[in-house]
């Protein structure tokens, strides 16, 4: 179980009156503040209040018969794409083999890991989630160019 947070805003309107007797008493009044009470005739108060809500998330997984993405755009997205080239890049640096032949003039890792993702060569799928528990694995083939 998750526990979830909430804000909820209440706004309470305080008279003009009100608003000179609270800044009397609390003896912080001052030119601006007076001026602020003549031009307006009511003040916002804003109060936030938590509440602690517990909700179940359950993940369902979405399947595709034709292997089309169902979840999202047909393509990946440029947070996606930065992802995996991020992790890839990582995995080269530490030394991991490249998965197919890289022309000579690509020498750095996060140039060669873009040119393993345009060619669709990595074993790597993606999750996508919606915010009601369906999900679905997207394999980076599927994806259109």
């Amino acid at each position: 179980m998750a526990v979830k947070r909430t804000r909820k805003k209440t706004t309470v309107k305080i008279n003009e009156d009100e608003l000179e007797e609270k800044q009397i008493s609390d003896n912080i009044i001052s030119e601006n503040d007076t001026i602020e009470a003549k031009n307006n005739t009511t003040k916002e108060k804003r109060e936030y209040q938590i509440y602690e809500v517990e909700t179940e998330f359950k993940l369902k997984e979405i399947f595709s018969k034709d292997n089309k993405i169902i979840i999202g755009p047909p393509r990946l997205t440029r947070f996606e794409k930065a992802r995996i080239t991020g992790a890839r890049s990582l995995q080269l640096s530490l030394g991991a083999p490249t998965l197919i032949k890289i022309p000579a003039d690509l020498t750095d890792t996060i140039m060669i890991a873009k040119y393993e993702l345009d060619k669709k060569t990595l074993p790597i799928s993606i999750r996508r989630i919606l915010p009601n528990g369906l999900f679905q694995d997207i394999p980076i083939d599927w994806t259109i160019k």
